[in-house]
């Protein structure tokens, strides 16, 4: 949620009076010595050290949440729908901001570090797809599975899928509200495609060869 400690953006005296560019620091301290990244020149500077804020953050994972807690740059600026590596006492879990409280309950869509109370999220790195699997044939009912799977996995309407046990063909996805980018919240043409960590529930059709009998 911050720049690496090496690296800082600041002006140059060289080629950059005006603007900030991304410096490595050669040796940190009160008077620092840097180096700008677009033209070279070293010199010494000093780097202010910004106050962090430690924030209180509730992740969700599947049904069950936890509370952990962050720090970050008090003039950092977040917001809905961002992703974080979060480090917990259970594990490092990638996570997407899904709602930010400020004091006296206020929830907004953005803000600084320091004006933040609590943080919360969704646990995106790994996941569990809602998944409705229609007979290809009226002999079977519509069941419901729930798919345990990386967050980055693609599902793309069209494409046959394997998976705890299921042999489907995706015919349908609709993506979480906290989701964003789209401009649409159902998915049905073929080449669709959506990550897991972005799909409220995934439809298909049973492709299994015992989907259908007529014994």
């Amino acid at each position: 949620m911050s720049n690496t400690a090496s690296q800082v953006a600041l002006v140059c005296p060289s080629c950059s009076p005006d603007e900030e560019t991304v410096h490595e620091v050669l040796k940190p301290g009160g008077q620092a010595t840097v180096r700008c990244t677009a033209c070279g020149h070293t010199h010494k500077t000093r780097i202010e050290e910004e106050t962090e804020a430690d924030l209180d953050v509730i992740v969700s994972q599947d049904d069950e949440s936890f509370s952990a807690s962050a720090e970050v740059p008090e003039h950092e600026e977040l917001a809905v729908g961002e992703e974080f590596v979060l480090d917990t006492e259970e594990a490092i879990l990638l996570v997407r901001i899904t709602s930010i409280e400020l004091d006296e309950d206020r929830r907004v869509e953005s803000a600084y570090g320091e004006e933040i109370r609590t943080l919360w999220t969704r646990a995106v790195d790994n996941v569990s797809v809602n998944l409705t699997v229609h007979p290809n044939e009226n002999r079977e009912e519509s069941r419901s599975v729930k798919l345990g799977v990386p967050g980055d996995h693609e599902f793309t309407v069209g494409e046959r899928e394997e998976m705890a046990g299921e042999e489907f063909v995706v015919t349908g996805i609709h993506v979480k509200r906290d989701a964003t980018g789209y401009d649409r919240d159902k998915f049905d043409f073929d080449g669709d495609s959506v990550p897991a960590k972005d799909v409220k529930r995934l439809y298909g059709e049973d492709d299994s060869p015992t989907a259908w009998s007529a014994w």
